[in-house]
């Protein structure tokens, strides 16, 4: 899977940090020594807005690294600007969806858990469509259509030629849950059906009787990059989101998945009460 700008970006910061501390400096003593100040290369190792290549080649000199490293590293700052289909329509989406958006395009698998709505990669337009209503009960319908556009265009991830794993835990309340109606529900659960026969889909049901479980609090989803120290929580509040990557909350979540989908159903079961379900409604 190509690696995209804000992957190229977090890699290249964790690795000027990691090459900084092995030369024993701090950071107000690596910027003095090629002309930036401690802020700005503070800034490039947090992974936070745009880096200049001359700066990490400057970097990558003092601190020694190989040349073969170096060369890696002033390509990731280069290809760390080219910005992603999403951008033009930055103005116009939440700060949390604008980096949903960002973090999705590179991402090499994604694990959710879905307590109270079919997660939006697997949504029909209808179905999105009235979950946008009901979250934002006074937003204009032009803006309702608007976010449910963002929503299909995302959806175009999963047909790639190399797409990501999705790999989502379902809630049995968040299939029950009528959303937009009897026909739109119904229709909803064919095309969730429909999309477990991808070979990069993964739905297992997790039903009402497996009682307390890991992730009592709500949704989330594990945003796995290439490598586990690239990876992102997202985890739903109202109004936005919140994103996490400190690694105590990462293991936690990670974990918190993992006990989920030993919790759930396997794969046929689960297709079978996705199934039974749809006939019920």
């Amino acid at each position: 899977m190509a690696v995209g700008p804000t992957t190229r970006r977090r890699q290249l910061g964790a690795d000027l940090r990691r090459l900084r501390e092995l030369k024993g400096l701090t950071l107000e003593e690596a910027g003095a020594r090629v002309g930036i100040s401690k802020a700005t290369l503070s800034r490039y190792e947090r992974k936070e807005g745009t880096v200049k290549w001359p700066a990490v080649d400057a970097l990558c000199r003092e601190y020694g690294s190989s040349e073969e490293e170096r060369l890696a590293l002033v390509e990731l700052a280069k290809g760390a600007r080219i910005q992603g289909w999403w951008r033009s329509l930055a103005d116009s989406v939440p700060e949390s969806m604008n980096l949903m958006l960002t973090l999705e395009d590179e991402v090499v698998r994604e694990d959710h858990y879905a307590c109270m709505y079919i997660p939006g990669l697997l949504q029909t337009r209808l179905y999105a469509e009235a979950v946008h209503r009901a979250s934002e009960a006074q937003c204009p319908e032009r803006e309702v259509q608007h976010m449910v556009d963002i929503r299909m265009k995302r959806q175009e991830l999963l047909e790639r030629d190399e797409p990501p794993h999705l790999w989502c835990v379902i809630d049995e309340a968040a299939l029950r849950r009528r959303v937009g109606g009897q026909d739109v529900m119904r229709d909803q659960l064919r095309h969730l059906l429909t999309m477990t026969q991808l070979p990069h889909v993964t739905v297992q049901v997790l039903p009402f009787s497996t009682g307390a479980h890991a992730a009592a609090v709500g949704s989330f989803a594990v945003l796995r990059g290439p490598s586990p120290e690239l990876d992102v929580v997202y985890v739903d509040l109202l109004g936005g989101g919140l994103f996490m990557e400190k690694r105590p909350e990462l293991e936690r979540y990670r974990l918190a998945f993992e006990y989920l989908s030993a919790q759930a159903l396997d794969l046929e079961s689960s297709a079978a009460v996705i199934h039974r379900i749809s006939k019920e409604i």
